[in-house]
């Protein structure tokens, strides 16, 4: 959203290597070279696409070659303060010959596949176009003898000068030709495999020891709910269980711990309303993740249909408003025992989050208007995002809720009482540990973070999409874990106000999310360009954090209510 892609005046003839003028420029002005300078130093980039390909750049640093999409404006050699433009372009096309005898995807783009006819097969010997790269060249030309030729006018081909003194500096008064060079080369390279090279995933290793981590950090939390279930919980209840019931009389007096707030722990929490109201977002905003990822880790999306992930993600959160208004309406009636008030709550679960995310864009779109910037969304689109959420998201919300007032509702296992428990005084605030421990869930995002901050940012290809769905199962499991370890800490200590807290043990975690993404601002985006653009990427971020807090809230909150519903409806209560 936001991206507009144009014609160029790149001219390319199928099997035609050749050599081109451009033009010329002008002389550039002070206003032209300041700004020339200051875009080639923020590290601005060009991107252009052929037949659905991004242009391939290889650059070698400290040995290692390093694959890039598009390439710079301009480059600033070391020691130096002087800034050179690059005006002359080395294009390499690879191309495959398909043969007659068989079945060929002749082109592809945005709109679909062209397939050759049974009927059409002798006569179906062509190219295919299966690699684009760009060699960027900086290069001094004469502009008194260029300004004579015209566009597309043969010139001499060209090696990449690494002298600084045969190369195109930015300053007033130069005029800047711009050439270019084009070659086709034969490939054994397959239209099916032509995406290979974009997608080829480096840094395996790391994946694997992120995932390790995870799996290190699940164990960990496994054994201590393990403890939990088998030694304390069952013993207790055994216990509990086989005395008559003078004896029970007799020892509720000597309880302590979780079994003393019994009659407080299905008590209803402050704010139930906007509770119910996160958990059903969160439940919308973890099924469109979910369904997104698997379909990408099977490959059904595509990096030739480019916003192919966007429109996805768009369309499944739309139609998961059946399942956001059933879950937050169900635990609507399951706090208060009625189904009043589900309508006024059904709408609110339709407007939070998208309202979250309309103020924000807005905010930001303002901000890119003001700079004149090619990146703010449309209005048009604005009003059509707008009519999609009203006759889709909106209307199935409500009928979710309206299915949720029919399931049939979660008893409590036990009554509760009239007049609230006093909670003991602690030495420090639950909150602190509640915070803490989303450092656990963290722990099994933040090497993943990098890539996914690296493909948004930087522009490069992120399809590893089979790791970010293990990772995603893994953090699924240590919120749940989480959540339920600090859900029976609080209530050993005869603290019954857990929804709340069950909700952000694990919903914490985009708190550090989003400490990260400033941190990867600071140190891994220091050529972003004014404060235009530092806002923009505050923004986004932002986003992002609050609906990782919704969905990981909600995982951790569920869960939690499932354990202390069945921890409670294994006690005998007279």
């Amino acid at each position: 959203m936001g991206d507009q892609i144009d014609n160029s005046a790149y001219r390319f003839r199928m099997n035609t290597n050749e050599s081109l003028y451009l033009c010329t420029t002008s002389p550039l002005n002070e206003h032209e070279v300041k700004l020339l300078k200051q875009r080639t130093r923020e590290l601005y980039q060009v991107n252009m696409i052929l037949d659905n390909l991004p242009a391939l750049r290889f650059a070698k640093q400290n040995g290692v070659t390093i694959q890039w999409t598009g390439y710079p404006v301009g480059y600033s050699p070391p020691n130096s303060n002087d800034d050179y433009i690059i005006n002359h372009l080395k294009f390499k096309v690879l191309v495959h010959q398909y043969e007659g005898n068989v079945m060929e995807v002749i082109g592809t783009g945005e709109e679909g596949m062209g397939v050759i006819s049974e009927a059409d097969k002798k006569k179906a010997l062509g190219y295919e176009i299966v690699g684009f790269e760009v060699i960027p060249c900086s290069v001094k030309y004469d502009p008194e003898k260029m300004t004579k030729l015209h566009m597309y006018d043969p010139v001499p081909s060209v090696n990449c000068p690494l002298e600084l003194d045969k190369a195109q500096i930015i300053k007033e008064h130069e005029r800047i030709t711009f050439t270019y060079e084009v070659e086709f080369v034969r490939s054994e390279t397959k239209w099916p495999s032509r995406w290979d090279a974009y997608l080829k995933m480096e840094g395996a290793r790391v994946h694997w020891f992120s995932i390790l981590n995870s799996l290190m950090v699940i164990v960990f939390l496994a054994g201590i709910v393990f403890v939990i279930f088998l030694r304390t919980v069952r013993r207790d209840l055994t216990k509990y269980e086989e005395l008559d019931k003078e004896a029970q009389a007799q020892m509720n007096e000597e309880l302590s711990g979780w079994k003393l707030v019994v009659g407080d722990v299905f008590r209803e929490p402050e704010l139930s309303k906007l509770l119910c109201i996160m958990v059903g977002d969160g439940v919308r905003i973890t099924g469109m993740a979910v369904v997104t990822i698997v379909f990408a880790a099977l490959g059904f999306m595509s990096p030739a249909s480019r916003g192919m992930l966007l429109t996805g993600m768009i369309i499944l959160y739309l139609f998961l408003g059946i399942a956001a208004g059933y879950a937050g309406v169900r635990l609507w009636r399951t706090v208060k025992g009625t189904s009043e008030g589900w309508r006024s709550l059904s709408w609110s679960i339709a407007c939070f989050f998208p309202g979250i995310a309309f103020v924000i864009l807005t905010v930001l779109n303002f901000l890119l208007w003001s700079s004149n910037s090619t990146g703010a969304i449309p209005i048009s689109l604005y009003f059509e995002l707008l009519a999609l959420w009203f006759c889709i998201s909106v209307p199935l919300t409500l009928f979710g809720g309206f299915l949720g007032t029919r399931a049939e509702a979660i008893q409590f296992p036990v009554r509760t009482n009239q007049i609230p428990r006093e909670i003991p005084e602690r030495k420090y605030p639950s909150w602190l540990l509640v915070l803490g421990a989303g450092t656990l869930p963290f722990g099994t995002l933040f090497i993943e973070l990098f890539f996914i901050f690296s493909s948004i940012w930087l522009g490069r290809f992120y399809y590893v999409f089979g790791f970010l769905l293990i990772v995603l199962l893994l953090l699924v499991v240590v919120c749940a874990e989480v959540s339920v370890v600090l859900t029976y800490m609080h209530l050993c200590v005869e603290d019954w106000r857990w929804w709340w807290k069950a909700f952000f043990a694990s919903g914490s975690v985009a708190l550090y999310v989003f400490a990260y993404s400033i941190n990867y601002l600071v140190f891994d985006l220091q050529s972003l360009s004014g404060p235009v653009s530092a806002m923009l990427y505050i923004g986004y971020s932002l986003l992002m954090a609050i609906a990782i807090m919704l969905s990981t809230g909600t995982i951790g909150f569920l869960t939690s209510f499932y354990f202390v519903h069945y921890l409670f409806s294994s006690v005998k209560i007279d």
